[in-house]
């Protein structure tokens, strides 16, 4: 082979290379703005129906002492999943959800971390949050990124388990 056929052939695989370098950073900004899109949107669609509710509505469920209170959930259903049709009574205690024996919800999915999310009362309301799992915690369309207000209905997905809240 000539020297000028080896030096063609080693700027080819250069090409090649800087080709598939930009092609992973390209794909990896989509990524990243199609997750600001779907947070955005959620916040947007979130917003919306605050504002839609009547003033009324909006001052009683704000205020503790209103005389309106939404009612409180009482368990937590799985929907969807290997566990499907599964309930837990909810209590004033916390809710581990994840593949470890010590978890209080113990979750058959491969794509579930070993302690994945818990699920927490606050006050009259329930709050989740993400614990560093791999695949991480979405609530309705959002993935978590910090402890989030959970309402009764709002799917809970960890993995392939679709989790709700119920009064």
């Amino acid at each position: 082979m000539s020297e000028l056929a080896v030096t063609v052939l080693q700027f080819g695989l250069l090409l090649l290379l800087w080709i598939l370098i930009l092609s992973i950073v390209g794909a990896q900004g989509r990524d990243l703005m199609v997750s600001k899109k779907s947070r955005a949107s959620a916040a947007a669609a979130r917003s919306a129906r605050a504002s839609s509710a009547p003033a009324e509505e909006r001052g009683a469920a704000s205020t503790p002492h209103a005389g309106v209170q939404r009612p409180r959930p009482r368990t937590l259903a799985v929907t969807d999943g290997p566990l499907a049709g599964t309930t837990l009574e909810l209590g004033s205690a916390p809710i581990m959800m994840g593949r470890a024996q010590e978890c209080t919800l113990v979750l058959d999915d491969d794509y579930a971390s070993g302690k994945h999310a818990r699920l927490f009362p606050q006050g009259s309301r329930w709050f989740l949050e993400d614990l560093g799992s791999t695949n991480g915690t979405w609530l309705g369309e959002e993935q978590l990124t910090r402890a989030s207000t959970v309402e009764p209905g709002d799917p809970i997905r960890i993995g392939k388990t679709v989790l709700e809240l119920r009064t």
